[in-house]
């Protein structure tokens, strides 16, 4: 038996076409709709970009305990399991947070693995004074994201043509693998591109297929904030996104070719999948993480074909989430799923549609922590703008770019175990932002069945929201939440 999986960045649910939207254009992945089911009520768990891979590893929520950081030394480690198991795991990858001080830790825990280079402001070429910028962005950024954007235009100068893109030489490199592998058995493939994550950077023959609307300068990378710009820019920017979809499109198109062509559907699991999705102007916001964590970010695609039980073209509706995913394919090989994993295997939701829980928490720290059990979405707020206490436990004190603070690491104390460490203790540290935008939206609480778009919260007293505001303090305290996190959004532990 073997498993593949394709993973994109920031790639949204709601403009697929299998999941019924029709102004982009991918057919590859209405293909896979046929060949795999699709799941109509996976949401997300901790977010953004590495607390989702971390997930992905370990089968738990992580976003209570700590914001953007490392594979922790106590971690359960998904494609490290299969490796110590005799399974062959692999990683192709562009995704550049692999590489930094925040990431380094997850591709060594695969058997093999490599890197292409180029993505987003990768530190890659390096050419003193950077180069000119002769199509600017409509958008200029400040501080550590102006020096990501000055990068880019470095990189893409050397990204001429397609062949050179590194979502191409990332799809080449897992093709190769599978190729180089298809008659071997025990193996896992990650086959994972940081499209179609911003900036929205593809070729001319993709940005054909969406011919009008917005034809000034480029603006392929909105900022993190709310939206400024004019209806045409948004429709301009939407479409620079959807000819990156389709480039991604293209290119799953091309390992569905591959499966076909080698007969991988008898023995090789295939799953399709992101971390979180993208707001383009939904809700008057650009991007992610600062602003409540709508639909259109924490409702996700996912299909899987799983090859034991043959069901295809179908949709299964009970809720699942990233954590999920860790535990599937360690179940697929035989392999004993750890007890710290809160995530379930999915082949009773491919079998029959069986449920294999009644809610799920999603969040980002130090923000709104959200629970849903598909139909309602609660969003709980922090109750003070200072939005205290909060720390951060870790044996591996580095945020995204860089190792903690001073201020923060002289903030350390040590802590005890949580049941999730192993017995070690672990360091607590104060963050050095510890604000958080979610105490100026407040609570929110959502009726999926009868305002699918979010537009009109209803009131937190009604029953449907008690009842979710007991599921979100059961789930917390089942994932040994720490205290302060309940005292943060002002909850008591006798409230159902």
């Amino acid at each position: 038996m073997k498993s593949v999986m394709v993973m994109f960045d920031s790639l949204n649910r709601h403009m697929l076409n299998p999941y019924g939207f029709e102004e982009s254009i991918t057919p590859n992945f209405t293909r896979l709709r046929e060949r795999a089911v699709r799941f109509d009520r996976c949401f997300a768990g901790s977010l953004p970009c590495m607390p989702a891979r971390r997930e992905l590893h370990t089968g738990r929520y992580n976003f209570l305990h700590r914001s953007w950081g490392p594979m922790e030394p106590f971690d359960d480690s998904m494609p490290e399991l299969l490796k110590r198991n005799g399974v062959h795991s692999h990683l192709a990858s562009d995704h550049t947070h692999y590489w930094e001080d925040g990431g380094a830790t997850y591709h060594t825990r695969y058997s093999t693995w490599e890197n292409f280079r180029g993505q987003e402001g990768d530190p890659w070429k390096g050419v003193v004074g950077g180069v000119p910028d002769e199509n600017p962005n409509l958008v200029k950024f400040d501080g550590y994201r102006e020096k990501l954007y000055r990068q880019d235009v470095v990189n893409r100068s050397y990204l001429k043509n397609e062949a050179d893109h590194p979502q191409v030489k990332t799809f080449q490199a897992g093709m190769d693998f599978i190729r180089t592998n298809a008659d071997h058995d025990r193996w896992f493939l990650q086959l994972e591109t940081f499209d179609p994550h911003e900036p929205f950077f593809s070729y001319g023959k993709y940005k054909d297929m969406y011919p009008g609307g917005y034809e000034g300068p480029r603006f392929d990378w909105p900022d993190y904030a709310a939206v400024k710009e004019s209806p045409q820019e948004v429709s301009r920017a939407r479409r620079e996104y959807w000819a990156l979809l389709s480039m991604c499109d293209h290119y799953l198109g091309q390992v569905l070719d591959l499966f076909d062509s080698l007969d991988l559907w008898k023995d090789t699991m295939l799953i399709v999948n992101t971390d979180h999705g993208y707001m383009l102007g939904e809700h008057g916001f650009w991007a992610k993480n600062y602003m409540p964590l709508y639909n259109e970010i924490a409702h996700i695609p996912l299909f899987v074909w799983d090859p034991r039980y043959g069901v295809k073209n179908e949709s299964r509706d009970a809720l699942v989430q990233t954590i999920d995913l860790a535990p599937t394919i360690l179940e697929f090989f035989g392999i004993d799923i750890p007890a710290d994993m809160e995530g379930r295997p999915l082949s009773p939701v491919i079998r029959e549609n069986v449920a294999i829980r009644e809610a799920g928490l999603f969040g980002i720290h130090g923000g709104h922590v959200c629970v849903t059990d598909g139909r309602y979405v609660y969003m709980k707020a922090p109750v003070a703008e200072e939005n205290k206490p909060l720390y951060q436990y870790t044996l591996m004190p580095t945020h995204m770019p860089c190792f903690f603070l001073p201020e923060e690491i002289k903030s350390m104390a040590i802590a005890k175990p949580f049941r999730f460490t192993k017995d070690m203790p672990v360091m607590r540290f104060t963050p050095a932002m510890g604000g958080s935008g979610a105490f100026g939206y407040g609570d929110l609480f959502f009726d999926l069945a009868e305002d699918p778009g979010q537009e009109r919260p209803i009131l937190r007293g009604t029953p449907a929201a008690k009842r979710m505001e007991g599921l979100l303090i059961g789930l917390m305290i089942k994932n040994d939440a720490p205290r302060e996190q309940l005292d943060r959004l002002g909850l008591k532990l006798n409230t159902h």
